[in-house]
């Protein structure tokens, strides 16, 4: 068990934008994280396992669906917060706020803004308490950047569809009790199904030899003629555009969680350096370490005034799905960075699992392409300013 010595950096007093209540909210998490993530995911990364004790933890402090209003279950928080919130989680682990983030953007989120009052009352009180616990099915073996091609179908048999095909690389899939699959219907037009565990035909096989998000449970949702009753459809909204807004709010925290990894990664960096002695002096006081020092710092506080202006944007519901792509894109690139430079400044001692830079730098692989690849986010920008799409 490792012991937690993190402490946070603030180059440009941004917390002085925010109110205390996401002071609040933030310092809990990240009291949280430190007393029960950073001690054991060393060693739950390396045995490839999730750590399902956390479930309880996570629910407790209002990870699952922060801002879903109280009535549902949820905390009835603002977007900065759950921004902050996923901001410390991550800092313990991707794998971990992949786990809220999926919960609280791909499952909460849906039922919410387009599900049924049944639905909303049935669900979001049980997913917030952490009970049941949610996946979400858009990417297909074959569909991923482009999942308006997918496959995956329903029928109307008249007192309940019947559900066929399948999902790949989807986060809590192994360990899920419900799980939103967006499929088409006869005419081609996607919809949402809630697909409870236990329906005849429906299996979620773990993946299994991955190299990154080690300490998050991953795999395959599979339907072969699952008989899905008709008030589990989401109402409130089909076509594409449903999901994608969905994925819109996941993005949405993986900006700020993505900053949580870099500073992570840089206090682990700036702690060694000052500490590391070589040639008779800290390796700190060397003109090539306080250069990686300075950019890293740089850019994180870019990243952290980015998050702030959107997750203002977010409460104020003009965010747009290109500024938020902006967002997920650079932040996540701006950690990868910082966790490669912090991994050299570290020299071998990077590679090890007593340091956390490795363990994040290899979940950053993945949250790089999860969520919308780096490239296709570079085009919906590309798109967003020039009102020429690329994708095709």
């Amino acid at each position: 068990m490792s012991n937690d010595l993190f402490q946070s950096h603030d180059y440009y007093l941004v917390d002085e934008l925010l109110s205390e209540e996401h002071i609040l909210v933030r310092n809990t998490t990240r009291e949280w994280v430190k007393r029960e993530v950073t001690p054991i995911i060393e060693e739950y990364a390396q045995r490839a396992e999730f750590p399902a004790h956390l479930r309880k933890g996570l629910a407790e402090i209002g990870a699952y669906g922060p801002f879903i209003p109280q009535e549902y279950g949820g905390a009835g928080l603002d977007y900065i917060s759950y921004g902050l919130m996923m901001q410390e989680i991550e800092r313990g682990d991707s794998g971990i706020r992949s786990t809220c983030s999926v919960q609280s953007s791909l499952v909460m989120f849906p039922i919410y803004k387009y599900g049924s009052e049944e639905q909303k009352r049935k669900y979001l009180p049980r997913l917030a308490s952490g009970e049941l616990l949610g996946a979400f099915g858009l990417t297909e073996p074959n569909y991923g950047s482009n999942p308006g091609g997918m496959v995956t179908h329903f029928k109307d048999m008249g007192d309940h569809y019947l559900l066929n095909g399948s999902k790949m690389w989807i986060s809590n899939a192994p360990i899920c009790d419900i799980a939103i699959v967006w499929a088409k219907n006869e005419e081609g037009r996607i919809h949402g199904l809630i697909v409870e565990r236990g329906m005849e035909g429906f299996s979620t096989p773990e993946t299994k030899n991955k190299w990154s998000l080690r300490a998050s449970s991953t795999g395959e949702l599979v339907f072969d003629n699952v008989r899905v009753p008709k008030e589990n459809l989401l109402p409130g909204r089909s076509g594409l555009g449903a999901p994608l807004s969905c994925l819109d709010s996941a993005r949405y925290g993986i900006a700020w969680g993505a900053i949580g990894v870099a500073l992570d990664c840089y206090d682990t960096a700036l702690r060694y350096a000052k500490q590391r002695i070589q040639f008779d002096k800290p390796i700190a006081a060397f003109q090539l370490q306080q250069k990686k020092l300075a950019e890293m710092i740089t850019e994180i506080t870019k990243a952290q005034l980015l998050a702030w202006r959107l997750g203002t944007l977010r409460n104020e519901d003009r965010a747009t799905t290109a500024q938020i792509s902006m967002a997920k894109r650079n932040n996540v690139e701006m950690a990868l960075r910082v966790a490669r430079e912090a991994r050299q400044i570290l020299g071998g001692m990077g590679i090890t699992g007593d340091y956390p830079i490795m363990r994040h730098m290899m979940n950053l692989e993945s949250v790089i392409t999860y969520e919308g690849t780096h490239d296709i986010h570079l085009l919906i920008t590309g798109a967003d300013i020039t009102g020429i799409p690329a994708f095709k």
